[in-house]
């Protein structure tokens, strides 16, 4: 097959979805057995915004314990970032720099987010609806929290078969996710999940984790020291990146594309972090194809570009296909600008 027709057929893949469905009323919170359970709020516990924007409602964990001194941290830490990001991140970059720092933001979460859990293990069906449809995470690129999500949906592969995640960016600044995280779940906090298969919607980035092992895991765990160890060495990458994939970029257009772009990456890919990054400071919404050491979309890579390596690329707005990070970076900015240069 053509790399034309390949291209025609990801199209059905890039699709755009509305995250306003009707979902239900009810969402979930993890019970003291280990069950979910119903309940007539959606689940509203503490973690770390840059905002400053949380609250409690429900049990308290470790993680909802900690939110206000994460918080407090963050709102220290987050704007003497932006003073060492470099300023504009369109403008041209040191690339050694750039590689240097995404891979020593790889290194401190090694063990995390590099592979897939699934490997070796057959792809069935992981939900009993019979038009399943795909999750949607609003995150952004620099809060650990988040990364500790975008880790775990790493390495539960979520997008075998139909199964796709997409991502809403709401870098600080936001002009539109934000805004939408507030009217789905009634607060700006980060990350927030919505599984349209299950009706839950739901914060907290360890309840979250829980959540997307107990329905999707085929009796997995998270890897050891996964939700844990976002306390320790979570921070590393947003200090190693001085803050990129924080704030909102001041030239991003305001109206989003008609189509959402599609991203074969895997979280803990240094080169795919920077990409990950553009996307977020763009507010671009983008459909997250993971392929993880032992990912089952492997295959659907290695068909489309010939190879294994990731970030891979790929816009229908403007039929575009890009494997290098450096191509990727130039054309995103390019592109998404209030005033969009030539590509």
């Amino acid at each position: 097959m053509s790399l034309i027709s390949l291209a025609s057929s990801q199209s059905v893949l890039s699709s755009s979805t509305n995250p306003a469905h009707n979902f239900s009323s009810l969402s979930y919170r993890f019970s003291r057995n280990g069950n979910w359970v119903s309940g007539r709020n959606r689940l509203h516990a503490k973690s770390a915004d840059p905002d400053g924007g949380t609250s409690q409602v429900g049990d308290a964990s470790s993680e909802s314990k900690s939110g206000s001194a994460s918080t407090s941290f963050l709102s220290v830490l987050c704007p003497l970032l932006k003073l060492f990001s470099g300023g504009d991140p369109s403008r041209e970059r040191n690339d050694t720099l750039e590689v240097a720092t995404s891979s020593l933001s790889t290194l401190a979460r090694l063990p995390w987010g590099s592979r897939s859990l699934s490997e070796g293990s057959d792809t069935q069906e992981i939900s009993n609806s019979d038009s399943p449809t795909r999750l949607q995470l609003f995150e952004f690129e620099a809060c650990p929290f988040c990364r500790r999500v975008r880790e775990a949906i790493t390495e539960l592969d979520l997008s075998v078969e139909w199964m796709y995640e997409q991502v809403f960016p709401c870098p600080k600044g936001s002009i539109r996710h934000r805004e939408m995280v507030r009217r789905l779940g009634g607060k700006e906090q980060f990350p927030f999940l919505i599984d349209p298969n299950t009706g839950v919607s739901m914060y907290e980035s360890g309840d979250i984790v829980n959540y997307l092992f107990q329905q999707y895991g085929k009796g997995r765990s998270p890897s050891t020291g996964l939700l844990e160890s976002t306390l320790i060495t979570g921070w590393m990458p947003t200090i190693f990146r001085a803050g990129r994939g924080m704030t909102l970029w001041e030239k991003a257009r305001p109206d989003p594309p008609s189509k959402k772009l599609e991203l074969f990456s895997y979280e803990n890919n240094p080169y795919a972090r920077i990409v990950r990054e553009a996307l977020c400071e763009l507010e671009l919404p983008y459909i997250l194809q993971n392929v993880g050491d032992g990912s089952s979309r492997t295959k659907l890579l290695v068909d489309i570009t010939g190879s294994k390596e990731v970030p891979y690329l790929i816009d229908p707005n403007t039929s575009t296909q890009i494997g290098d990070y450096k191509k990727i970076l130039s054309y995103l900015f390019q592109s998404y600008s209030a005033s969009p240069s030539p590509v």
